[in-house]
């Protein structure tokens, strides 16, 4: 893309997360993640229906009438997106990309974190860590990251995910939110997953494409490995192969989805033709 058609693009995408944030986020965002506790805020007169525990027994001998004390939530947090940007992101059959779902994803939850005052940062691996993007504040900086998710080449084409949660892991000493962006097409990554499970509130967003899952009736198909290069033919005209295909997919999805649960993690399934803002909108409304 050009300089102009790459300008073109983040606004587009900041008028559209914008718009999904304030019309269709209002609250479920906030509500959603909790902030780091409650913090003093004032003490006031005493009301009907306060907590009694909350009274300011010094206050109300000194002024001889009850006084309560009034906190607040202690709302700052910091959101981090762990995006994987290799190869087999570039597959798309059905409406886009995984990787253009994974942008447009990414750019809402860095608009949702930015209007809602948290902070947010990104790692981009591979079979490495690419780039790291430290969390910070501010509508430049979602911009920036807007763009970085627009642009991010990888410079491997293979799909390390332990790379990538170990360098938060380490990068990140405070409690965070962490989004891991993948298709999950890896393994071995489930003991990292559940340290920082530990540590931090986890949420994995797998994106896979219709042809991920199901191989169409097509006769014989020449596929090509995106991240190995490796060439296979296939007769997608056989129901067993197309059966087996099947399976392949369903059981690395329940193999991911076990690791997720026994990590104490929550993990969203997106396929690049669905509505990606009803499956985030229900998730924060679960969480409520």
């Amino acid at each position: 893309m050009t300089t102009e058609e790459i300008q073109r693009k983040v606004k587009e995408l900041e008028i559209r997360s914008k718009k999904i944030t304030t019309h269709l986020f209002t609250g479920e965002y906030h509500s959603a993640f909790k902030g780091k506790g409650m913090s003093f805020r004032e003490v006031r007169e005493y009301a009907a229906g306060d907590d009694v525990r909350f009274i300011d027994w010094n206050v109300s001998a000194r002024f001889g009438h009850p006084f309560t004390k009034v906190f607040e939530e202690e709302r700052e947090l910091t959101v981090m997106l762990l995006v994987d940007i290799s190869a087999s992101h570039l597959f798309g059959t059905v409406a886009r990309r995984k990787k253009d779902l994974v942008t447009e994803i990414g750019a809402v939850l860095t608009f949702s974190a930015i209007n809602n005052n948290d902070k947010v940062g990104v790692v981009f691996f591979s079979d490495k860590v690419e780039r790291y993007i430290p969390p910070r504040k501010g509508r430049q900086h979602a911009l920036f990251i807007v763009r970085e998710l627009l642009t991010m080449e990888t410079l491997s084409h293979k799909t390390n995910i332990d790379e990538g949660i170990r360098y938060f892991n380490n990068a990140t000493r405070q409690k965070s939110i962490a989004f891991l962006l993948s298709d999950f097409i890896d393994e071995g990554f489930d003991n990292d997953l559940k340290v920082i499970g530990g540590r931090h509130d986890v949420i994995g967003i797998k994106v896979y494409d219709k042809m991920d899952m199901q191989l169409p009736d097509a006769g014989l198909l020449q596929l090509e490995d995106a991240e190995s290069g490796t060439i296979k033919c296939i007769d997608s005209s056989n129901a067993l192969v197309r059966f087996n295909y099947q399976q392949h997919f369903i059981a690395q999805s329940d193999a991911c989805k076990n690791w997720f649960r026994k990590a104490g993690a929550e993990l969203l399934h997106i396929r690049t033709d669905e509505d990606y803002v009803k499956v985030l909108q229900q998730f924060f409304i679960k969480r409520i």
